[in-house]
């Protein structure tokens, strides 16, 4: 019965007739038809997403009538040069929609950089700080009046982007950029962001992946609010809190009205959510690459369905990840076995879960004694669900679900931690929990690694698998694991943050930047594989090496990056005038050598401006990575 049941939702909400859906957007230029097609698949660029970033010089109509005089005039059989010159007299280069701008609540010395006590990493602290400056974009008032030359979605307030390629907001990370803004008292600037983002679900019903038209059928993880929650934690302002709260309430009922669905799992029925895509076609900012991926299939409905598997897998903000292959009833395969929409993840849950809480907290203060009863219930059916469906008590630990197999996918994901995160398991066996999930991470054997959380065990070439660590994901399980109050589970968030704050600080040594990305696997290791090159900035690494910093760094010493001992504390000296002597002897060596480093890395930590919102730095290649380059140049495909 369970079998049966889970292939008719697959084939109900998988496998349906995708020919009557809308494009990705209306527009003919950014988003579907032959202009785009002819575009993209000449190959002008390394990276897909450099044309549809690009501004239209003069207007739709016209470069359309432009377009078809080319293709006359041609035979509709224009080469590379043809194109090329197309594209150079009818568009500006990507960018053009930004101005210079420099956030105004910006401070030299907030106060969380008086918890750090290391004086290296107190310095890089205030580096980073200031990478605030560089990542700061404020779009032109002629954005505002011409939205139909741009593909950028106009927002009133400026805004602080991740960095690189990315050089529009992002939804997922601008959770973890507000908590660093927050962190270097910019709450204008942050709460801005948060303005923009309630902006948006008024006028598109809910947040889109990115700030970009053609990301306007698909969402990422639904962070909005608890990125209110921040702010309110940060300023507690009831009147902001019911001047938005609806628009909240809209977020969160588009996710349970598009994104659920029905699991029947030990003659129950519960209601999950899953990753899922509404629209036809390609990505427009990946289109090549993924009309090449394509042909492996030899149906217009086949290819549909690679399309929406893709789009759904960049949904869920990891694109791409054997986590999402099936085949066979495993996580072996290709991007052609991405099976997304039919697997229900552990952390989309968790997060809605733990959103349900926070709005029915929200709607107690503001006395919708209704609303708050109706978020009570949804928190609790959703914390049932994930205890009855995703937690497998054998394994220690929450999995995700199979909606193909009616089975929990036993593969290790830092996200199968996800409800530690957003407390949605039963807080009254918080220990039976916890210690089960502390022996899940003994057994999965996470303490080998010296440069972070590796997204998965499967070595692909995919950027979101093996050996790549992502910053998200290590502030997801350690503040997760911090945040339970159980010994064992505190012990390893500190052991695990500092291995990501030293791994992260050996890079910005070597290469004066932050990375999206990190090797697991090597202490300063760059992350790689993927679809395009390493990028530099990077506002979600920013903020997770903040927030780590900001909790853990009374305590945590950056000397063993420097190969010298951890701690200078003196250990059995013995009393009297020569115990005293060789105790002083020590100390003074011991600061000596702080001082030495401290001059060392202030000599190294000179900064290379952000060019054009592009890398802060050159990188240099990691013999490990599938990449040819990681010199700063763009490289293909989309996040």
């Amino acid at each position: 019965m369970l079998r049966v049941l889970c292939i008719a939702l697959v084939l109900s909400g998988v496998v349906a007739d995708r020919t009557k859906l809308p494009p990705t957007c209306d527009s003919v230029i950014y988003c579907h038809g032959p202009l785009l097609d002819t575009v993209q698949m000449a190959g002008l660029y390394n990276d897909s997403k450099t044309f549809v970033d690009m501004k239209i010089k003069l207007s739709p109509n016209i470069t359309m009538e432009h377009f078809h005089e080319m293709m006359r005039r041609t035979g509709s059989q224009p080469t590379k040069a043809d194109i090329r010159e197309f594209v150079d007299q009818n568009f500006d280069p990507e960018g053009s929609e930004f101005e210079d701008w420099r956030p105004d609540d910006w401070k030299d010395n907030p106060a969380f950089l008086q918890r750090i006590k290391d004086p290296l990493f107190h310095q890089w602290a205030s580096d980073l700080n200031k990478l605030w400056l560089q990542l700061g974009r404020k779009m032109k008032d002629e954005v505002k009046h011409n939205q139909d030359l741009y593909s950028i979605i106009y927002v009133e307030n400026p805004v602080i982007v991740p960095g690189g390629r990315f050089r529009e907001f992002y939804y997922w990370d601008s959770y973890w950029i507000i908590k660093g803004l927050l962190l270097s008292e910019m709450r204008s600037t942050a709460r801005g962001m948060l303005s923009n983002f309630l902006d948006i679900v008024d006028r598109f019903g809910f947040i889109p992946n990115g700030g970009r038209v053609y990301y306007a059928m698909r969402s990422q993880p639904p962070l909005l609010i608890p990125m209110m929650q921040l702010i309110m934690e940060d300023f507690d302002d009831v009147g902001y809190l019911r001047q938005h709260i609806h628009t909240l309430d809209r977020e969160f009922d588009f996710w349970m009205t598009n994104h659920t669905l029905e699991v029947e799992h030990d003659g129950h029925k519960y209601t999950l959510a899953r990753y899922n895509d509404m629209s036809q076609g390609p990505r427009p900012e990946s289109y090549k690459e993924d009309i090449d991926c394509a042909k492996h299939f030899d149906t217009r409905d086949k290819k549909e369905e690679l399309y929406a598997e893709l789009k759904a897998a960049a949904e869920s903000g990891w694109d791409f990840s054997s986590r999402w292959f099936i085949l066979n009833g495993t996580n072996k395969g290709n991007l052609t076995n991405l099976k997304t929409r039919s697997i229900v993840p552990v952390d989309l849950n968790a997060i809605m879960c733990g959103n349900a809480q926070i709005m029915s907290e929200y709607h107690a203060r503001l006395n919708n004694a209704e609303k708050a009863a109706y978020y009570r219930d949804v928190h609790a059916r959703l914390m049932e669900a994930i205890d009855k469906v995703l937690w497998h008590e054998d394994v220690g630990a929450w999995l995700d679900y199979s909606l193909e197999s009616g089975r929990r996918r036993d593969y290790f994901y830092p996200s199968n931690l996800s409800p530690l995160w957003t407390k949605c398991y039963d807080m009254g066996r918080k220990e039976y929990y916890v210690n089960r999930v502390v022996n899940y991470l003994d057994k999965v054997k996470l303490d080998v690694y010296e440069g972070g959380i590796p997204s998965t065990y499967e070595h692909t070439g995919e950027q979101w698998d093996y050996p790549n660590a992502w910053p998200p994901m290590q502030y997801i399980v350690i503040m997760g694991l911090a945040n339970t109050g159980v010994p064992e589970a505190m012990r390893f968030a500190n052991e695990m943050a500092t291995k990501w704050v030293r791994s992260n600080f050996e890079v910005w040594k070597d290469k004066t930047a932050m990375l999206e990305k990190y090797d697991a696997t090597i202490f300063g290791g760059l992350g790689g594989g993927g679809e395009y090159v390493v990028q530099t900035g990077f506002g979600w690494s920013n903020g997770v090496i903040m927030a780590f910093l900001n909790k853990y760094g009374d305590e945590m010493c950056a000397a063993d990056a420097f190969g010298a001992a951890e701690s200078g504390a003196v250990v059995g000296a013995a009393v009297g005038a020569g115990g005293v002597a060789t105790a002083l002897l020590a100390v003074l060596a011991s600061v000596a050598a702080g001082t030495l480093g401290l001059m060392m890395y202030k000599k190294r930590r000179e900064y290379t401006a952000l060019h054009s919102g592009e890398d802060l730095k050159l990188l240099s290649r990691k013999p490990y990575t599938e990449l040819r380059s990681l010199n700063g140049a763009s490289a293909q495909r989309l996040r």
